[in-house]
């Protein structure tokens, strides 16, 4: 029987070379083994019964969701910034995992507002867990959805400003073993010899501490646009969401967004990750007034929330009654203004921002949304999300990022 090379390459090419790629991502995650991925649903389920006048997504596009119908139960969380045991903590308080980190949550509904990038050191095994709970949800028929924020935009353009020295880390320890994983391809003649990513990256940069120069590369080389981890993880979000009453937007939205269509938004921020259109994001998702930027609905004093305008937004929306947004730290917690109709959900619960709470929101059926939270100084879960009685509680924080890592020279 020949054992050699070359025999066993031309036998098992596909098996070698899943193999190499569990391998990495056992590596890089903290150890998981990704279960396989469902198929994607046909776009037809896609389309909310209310908004049947807005066309159907493509097939083509049918794993990104724009508009969807009301689920029995929806969990929507904020941002998550590098923080990994966090995450798992909001997540089990809405009962979604169980201690081991596998899901429970059934058939529910979940809705990753953005920010799982920077401030943290945890950002790959957060992207490497939300996509093993995606694939375990599918098959109960639950469904996690992950959209974008400023720090994700940021990031494909290259934009480090937020970036900690553990992330600059475990992205140089990524880009460590996926290169030894391209090697390990290389080595089969049956197997066409991988792209390097890191091809035309400089491999110092002025300006940068020379210790931070292999993660600032292999930062570069995973999220450039169609970077190995832009185009596998990032490219999957959705940059504006529609469940039934609700929309999901990082930072919010303006008439001129809604005008432009939000469909064509998803569809070319997920063009730009997959590099089909240039180093920049397009001008939606950049500067104060982007929809992964905007702070008109969300700052923390009830009366700086412009209500009027919000409420216009909300009227060019087929069925839309709320806006539910991330993006700026509420220190008092989840909570809503204008009667409810902006929902903010950004708690800082990053050790990275202001090691807050985990808190999530929660609506079950036709019920009033709640809080859920881990706070044992609030008598939550709760129905009232109106703080407008707090105004003043907590200081609106801006991008000022307390754990930046100084990589200058």
């Amino acid at each position: 029987m020949d054992y050699s090379k070359e025999a066993i390459c031309r036998d098992v090419p596909n098996l070698l070379s899943s193999f190499v790629d569990s391998f990495v991502d056992f590596s890089v995650s903290g150890g998981l083994f990704l279960p396989p991925a469902s198929p994607a649903p046909d776009s037809a389920s896609q389309t909310a019964p209310s908004l049947r006048n807005h066309k159907p997504e493509p097939s083509s596009f049918s794993q990104l969701h724009t508009w969807l119908p009301s689920p029995e139960r929806l969990i929507a969380v904020g941002d998550l910034h590098g923080d990994l045991s966090k995450s798992k903590e909001a997540l089990r308080l809405a009962g979604l995992i169980d201690g081991a980190g596998k899901w429970i949550g059934g058939s529910t509904t979940m809705v990753q507002i953005g920010d799982v990038l920077d401030r943290g050191g945890d950002e790959l095994k957060i992207l490497y867990f939300l996509e093993k709970l995606k694939r375990e949800a599918a098959k109960d028929g639950g469904m996690i959805i992950s959209m974008n924020g400023n720090h994700e935009i940021m990031n494909v353009e290259g934009d480090f400003r937020y970036v900690t020295k553990e992330g600059l880390e475990e992205f140089r320890v990524w880009g460590d073993w996926f290169s030894i994983g391209n090697k390990m391809k290389a080595l089969c003649v049956g197997l066409e010899i991988p792209k390097d990513p890191f091809q035309g990256i400089p491999t110092a940069f002025r300006g940068v501490k020379e210790e931070f120069h292999s993660g600032f590369r292999a930062r570069i080389a995973a999220l450039h646009p169609n970077g190995p981890i832009s185009g596998r993880f990032l490219s999957q979000n959705t940059t504006v969401l529609v469940i039934g009453e609700s929309v999901f937007v990082h930072g919010g939205l303006l008439p001129g967004h809604v005008e432009y269509g939000l469909e064509r938004i998803n569809e070319e921020v997920r063009d730009w990750i997959k590099g089909l259109s240039g180093k920049f994001a397009p001008d939606y998702c950049r500067r104060s007034n982007a929809v992964v930027w905007l702070r008109k609905f969300s700052d923390e004093s009830a009366t700086k929330c412009d209500c009027s305008l919000l409420r216009h937004v909300l009227d060019t929306i087929p069925g839309a009654k709320r806006m539910i947004m991330g993006h700026t730290i509420q220190t008092a917690g989840i909570n809503g203004v204008c009667n409810n109709q902006a929902i903010r959900i950004d708690v800082g619960m990053s050790k990275g921002c202001t090691n807050g709470f985990p808190e999530v929101l929660e609506f079950n059926g036709n019920s009033p949304p709640r809080i859920l939270t881990s706070n044992p100084h609030l008598k939550k879960p709760m129905n009232s999300l109106n703080i407008d009685s707090k105004e003043g509680l907590g200081q609106l924080l801006h991008e000022q990022g307390p754990k930046q890592v100084e990589v200058k020279a």
